[in-house]
């Protein structure tokens, strides 16, 4: 959006900072309820109904304007507050995965969220801000971010925040990467016939998906080490005596960048076309999810992110390994300045996506992780309308003396 500046005084920065500190008091236990309320009733993508309703209800008893159901989906939520003419979106994702709850902890995500909209929310009539929370369904398998993104929730956002906890350190915003991925069903469909008889009229299609994952194996060692692709026979036939008629197989395919998942997809499905050549079956194929994009942390934010986190006493290490990992906060950071930062649950060494990072998920170190991710989100939040206010914008290389850290 663009926004007519208004530049704030230094002394109302500073008392907004001071104002978002101390509002931690009046949230601090609320909100670190609403984190083991979540993981104590772990719920899979689109059908988070306990968790959207706890985080309608916390904003809604904190003065926000609150509609579930958001922008057609039922667990997406929308809560708003302030009339001001820049708008701040805070993420929060709820939903766990199968089996082993909230492994990802994305009840730190929602805790994190909804801390740093209430903080936020003590400030916004002296910043003359809107504050929105995003309460976003569907972040492991689904995109719910996607399809809100095509719906028009950012439509009216400036920027957008929103943090991630993990195991180790602190890591520095811009150097926390993420990759792209595609996931994807490719269906076979032949002339069944018996399998313990001759049948030169049929067309395997059991035999069309092997020859497809053959090829994809053989493929990989053309891959660049920044490809990783994977795929099983999802439908595979209905009884040994039955020679099958129809598979599916479905696949996933992660790069860096979506372009480089885009070219490595097309390969892909060469091989499943050869597959169905080969043994004469017919075949198509339909994206099984929404496409995630790559990360784009915003430069100007991930500073105010890393200096934010110093305030409270946090240190964000550089990083330079792999980007890790995928989500739909990609699509909405291609499009909108945007963070995705980490912060740390201390002393937790367990792998995110095991029943050991579900332990370390809850408890003093990620109660901690989420009440400095919010504090951090809602400071970093002031920063930038700072800059917004002083006629600037969140792309400019000079943001970080214009925020007035030089020298601390």
């Amino acid at each position: 959006m663009t926004t007519t500046p208004s530049p704030l005084l230094p002394a109302a920065i500073a008392d907004a900072r001071a104002a978002v500190l101390a509002s931690r008091a009046n949230w601090e236990a609320e909100v670190l309820a609403l984190s083991a309320q979540i993981h104590a009733h772990p719920e899979l993508a689109f059908a988070e109904h306990h968790a959207a309703s706890r985080v309608a209800e916390r904003l809604r008893h904190a003065g926000f304007a609150v509609h579930e159901g958001a922008f057609g989906l039922d667990t997406a939520v929308e809560a708003v507050v302030g009339e001001g003419d820049i708008t701040v979106a805070i993420c929060a994702e709820y939903d766990a995965l199968p089996g082993i709850g909230h492994a990802c902890g994305h009840n730190i995500i929602a805790a994190a969220g909804v801390g740093a909209a209430i903080a936020l929310s003590r400030v916004a009539v002296d910043l003359g801000i809107r504050v929105k929370l995003l309460g976003t369904p569907a972040e492991e398998h689904g995109g719910g971010k996607i399809l809100m993104l095509e719906a028009g929730a950012w439509d009216d956002v400036d920027f957008a925040l929103m943090v991630h906890g993990g195991p180790g350190d602190d890591l520095r915003c811009a150097d926390v990467r993420t990759q792209a991925v595609a996931r994807f069903d490719v269906s076979f469909h032949g002339q069944s016939g018996h399998a313990g008889a001759p049948t030169p009229e049929g067309a395997n299609a059991a035999n069309a998906a092997t020859i497809g994952l053959v090829a994809l194996g053989l493929l990989r060692q053309h891959f660049p080490d920044s490809v990783r692709t994977h795929a099983f026979i999802a439908h595979g036939g209905e009884a040994t005596n039955i020679i099958p008629s129809s598979t599916r197989v479905r696949a996933e395919v992660r790069a860096d960048t979506l372009e480089a998942v885009q070219t490595a997809q097309r390969r892909i499905l060469a091989c499943f076309e050869g597959g169905a050549i080969a043994t004469g079956c017919s075949w198509t194929w339909e994206h099984a999810e929404p496409t995630y994009a790559e990360v784009v942390q915003n430069p100007t934010l991930a500073r105010a992110w890393d200096r934010n986190l110093a305030t409270l006493g946090r240190s964000a290490r550089p990083h330079t390994g792999a980007p890790g990992g995928s989500t739909d906060m990609g699509n909405v950071s291609q499009v909108v300045p945007s963070i995705h930062p980490l912060v740390a649950i201390e002393g937790c060494s367990s792998a995110p996506h095991t029943r050991e990072f579900t332990h370390d998920a809850i408890g003093p170190a990620a109660d901690a992780a989420a009440v400095d991710g919010a504090l951090a989100m809602a400071l970093t939040a002031v920063d930038a309308v700072m800059l917004l206010r002083a006629g600037e914008t969140l792309v400019d290389a000079a943001a970080q003396d214009v925020m007035g850290y030089r020298g601390r």
